[in-house]
């Protein structure tokens, strides 16, 4: 996870999402919690392809969680990564 969000855009695209949704929550499709790849690029003007890179990292690192949504990819904070983190923190 450390890794993942040791790259300063990552880092901006997990506290984005993060801010966006109340943390040890999951965040459906249908809260506006979520944000789509497209308005994260808007919003941190980061080109979409570089978004769309990063977020795998995130992915991968188990940080967030993603779904398609038609022609929208959503991503949303995983709520079980924030807790990790808070353990990690807490020690």
């Amino acid at each position: 996870m450390f890794k993942a969000l040791s790259n300063p855009n990552r880092l901006r695209i997990f506290m984005r999402l993060f801010s966006c949704c109340e943390p040890g929550t999951i965040c459906s499709i249908e809260d506006e919690s979520c944000a789509c790849v497209g308005e994260l690029s808007q919003d941190l003007e980061i080109v979409p392809s570089t978004v769309s890179h990063h977020i795998k990292e995130l992915r991968r690192a188990g940080l967030i969680r993603m779904r398609r949504q038609g022609q929208k990819i959503e991503c949303w904070v995983d709520p079980g990564a924030v807790r990790e983190l808070a353990r990690f923190f807490k020690k």
